[in-house]
């Protein structure tokens, strides 16, 4: 009895398990289905979404456990209740999960319309040639996934700042480093060492970590060279990444021959002289064009450049004195320490003996040498004069590029403050020349403070110019997308009316108390709030109707020339400024050649004027119906292309008569000629018949 009951309640758990594994495994390839898309689109996501999607299948194999039968719903009644809580867990992660994508994914729609879609790659084509289009398939693939490292990515930057920083270790340390054995007037053997040390045993004692460093600085300089061997460059605007190209760009510099030396194992000469001559690997030193390139694309790169110029300038002068130094300790020991005034004091002394004593007497002495701001003791012999000589020259030049340098740097750091101040003083003078009231000058002054105070001095227009428009529009939208947004004229409209608009926009700045436009006066503006408040006032200056913020934007009915208008092209209330107020400014002229080739969003700002003169009463609907400004505009463009056609018919024939005038007045002319040849040669012939045969008068009566 109890084996029977056993066998059966096998059974029917095994059934029940056959039914679930059947439920979870048609959930899991729906599930799979569903998620297939995103899978694809991020292949990281998907890897971390492949974990979730095993915890999930798992809570949906015990979701699935159902109950199929009465007997089964009593014996499962709380495992029912734990499987809609999974279902619902399942349901609440999708719905997170999707969420999540979306506000990844999705892009700002402004923006959006305004950029338009992003370039896709060209999809591959499909292969219908066998074994010929797999090949060039084969290939196609090959050449793609060649690594080639583009100048302009930050990947490449920030190699330039690991080669830097191993060039600017060499250029320092290899001259300071050398380990020299000397002997004192005594005869006994003294070890000295560069500043790298700080006692004498160090050097001895820690070799291993400057071979250690030296050769991961030369194992840098060889991944440098096949960094260099993969870096692209632009041919007709497309980043060029055919590996022999780049070879072959590469070989054919001058950098490519000093890495080759710079690279060159020297230091084999270890075997002959000993570890402890670094001078073998002076070569390291040639690679100093990258640690330019680098410094070059940081000053480009840094939001500080004045700063970052100063601190490059610091750094040279600094290597600078720090060569000399070194150079100047070399001459003493070659001459002998301690053999003049001029040279380092003797090292047997204790007070000069230590490394750090060494070092800042040398860097101080080609401080004070460079500098030329200091005295220090005259040379002797004529090897040390040639060097003070030389140092004198060097700093020379050191102290003209620092004033230069240093001069031209706080000059731009000041140039924006200095420009600003040119302008505020040259209105200060003219207002003191013209008497202007101490009022007046007051909010003069206080408007320029709000300017300088509020950074709002810069000229956007002037700083922008050089930009092409599409960037120029690209990053006022960037800058003004908050206000633009509330636009309602913007919201619609075409990327290309958008970039007009944007473009054509021009900063205004007014004061407390301003009056932006008043009631009748002629309108040739439009105005778009990006900060402050203005008020609708009436005619007393103080009674509020309206109070506008920031994105509302007002005056483009009296620029519209909306037809059936009471008021006409002239304002239609009084708005004046409650503090300090900055605007966009949209002239007449403006818009209407922005809006020429946006037949709708003209028709869209006609109808938002007539909306408002309508609610005013300021729309007159019987001179409505009238012509209207269409076609008004139709009638003078027909008008000015007959006038043309006129003038053309005009010039035409004006050229015709001057040209048959012209050929009348030469064959006149030829006329008169042939007349003229003509009557002398008749005078001439009667002549000789009178002289000649004076008894026949009718012979020549019948020639003449």
């Amino acid at each position: 009895m109890d084996a029977k009951v056993v066998s059966t309640g096998n059974r029917m758990t095994g059934q029940v398990a056959a039914e679930s594994a059947s439920l979870s495994t048609h959930r899991l390839s729906v599930k799979t289905s569903l998620e297939d898309e995103p899978e694809r689109a991020d292949s990281t996501l998907s890897r971390v979404q492949s974990v979730c999607d095993d915890t999930s299948s798992e809570l949906q194999r015990v979701a699935t456990i159902e109950p199929q039968g009465a007997n089964s719903r009593n014996s499962f009644r709380g495992r029912g209740a734990l499987s809609r809580l999974v279902n619902l867990v399942v349901t609440l992660r999708e719905w997170a999960h999707k969420s999540l994508l979306e506000e990844e994914e999705r892009p700002d729609s402004f923006l959006e319309r305004f950029r338009g879609p992003e370039l896709q790659a060209a999809p591959s084509r499909n292969s219908n040639d066998g074994k010929e289009d797999a090949k060039y398939d084969h290939l196609l693939l090959k050449k793609s996934d060649v690594f080639v490292v583009a100048p302009s990515d930050d990947m490449y930057y920030r190699w330039l700042f690991v080669i830097a920083a191993t060039v600017l270790y060499n250029w320092c340390l290899l001259v300071a480093r050398p380990h020299v054995r000397l002997r004192s007037p005594d005869g006994a053997a003294i070890s000295v060492y560069s500043c790298r040390a700080c006692f004498d045993e160090l050097q001895t004692n820690n070799w291993i970590l400057w071979l250690v460093l030296d050769y991961l600085s030369d194992a840098i300089y060889i991944l440098d060279t096949c960094v260099r061997l993969r870096t692209g460059f632009l041919e007709q605007g497309l980043l060029v990444k055919d590996p022999a190209k780049l070879r072959d760009s590469y070989i054919h510099t001058m950098q490519f021959k000093l890495d080759v030396v710079s690279i060159l194992p020297t230091d084999l000469a270890y075997l002959a002289t000993g570890i402890h001559t670094p001078q073998l690997r002076f070569n390291r030193l040639l690679r100093f064009p990258r640690m330019f390139e680098f410094f070059d694309r940081t000053e480009t790169r840094t939001n500080y450049p004045n700063i970052f110029r100063i601190c490059n300038l610091v750094l040279y002068i600094l290597i600078i004195i720090h060569w000399n130094a070194c150079i100047y300790f070399a001459i003493s020991k070659s001459l002998g320490f301690g053999s003049d005034t001029w040279v380092y004091p003797n090292i047997s002394n204790p007070e000069f003996g230590s490394l750090t004593r060494g070092y800042v007497y040398c860097l101080y002495w080609s401080t004070l040498t460079l500098t030329t701001i200091g005295e220090m003791p005259a040379p002797v012999r004529d090897e040390e004069y040639l060097f003070v000589v030389f140092d004198f020259l060097v700093g020379v030049l050191i102290f003209a590029t620092i004033v230069g340098n240093v001069g031209s740097m706080i000059s731009n750091m000041n140039a924006t403050r200095a420009e600003f101040q040119a302008r505020i003083d040259a209105i200060k003078h003219y207002m003191q020349f013209r008497k202007v009231s101490r009022e007046l000058e007051t909010r003069v002054i206080k408007w320029f403070d709000y300017l300088w105070t509020n950074k709002k001095a810069v000229d956007e227009q002037e700083v922008l110019k050089n930009l092409p428009n599409k960037l120029r529009a690209e990053i006022a939208i960037n800058v003004h997308l908050d206000t633009l947004k509330k636009v309602r004229i913007f919201q619609d409209c075409e990327a290309g009316l958008l970039v007009e608009l944007v473009l054509k926009l021009r900063p205004q700045v007014f004061s407390p108390g301003d009056y932006i436009c008043r009631k009748g006066d002629i309108g040739k503006e439009m105005y778009i709030i990006k900060e402050g408040r203005l008020a609708v006032v009436a005619d007393d200056g103080v009674t509020q109707y309206a109070l506008l913020t920031a994105g509302s934007c007002f005056g483009e009915i009296s620029i519209l020339n909306i037809q059936g208008s009471k008021m006409g092209n002239r304002r239609t209330a009084n708005i004046r400024s409650i503090g300090y107020s900055d605007l966009f400014c949209l002239s007449k002229d403006d818009l209407m050649e922005a809006v020429t080739e946006y037949p709708d969003a003209k028709r869209v700002l006609e109808e938002r004027g007539r909306e408002i003169l309508m609610k005013e009463g300021l729309l007159d609907e019987s001179a409505e119906s009238g012509m209207g400004p269409e076609e008004v505009e139709d009638k003078v463009e027909r008008l000015e292309a007959s006038l043309d056609t006129l003038q053309t018919r005009f010039a035409r024939l004006l050229s015709e008569y001057s040209s048959t005038q012209q050929r009348l007045k030469q064959r006149i002319t030829v006329l008169e000629r042939q007349l003229h040849h003509t009557g002398c040669a008749m005078l001439c012939d009667t002549e000789e018949s009178n002289n000649d045969t004076k008894g026949v008068p009718s012979k020549t009566s019948d020639q003449t």
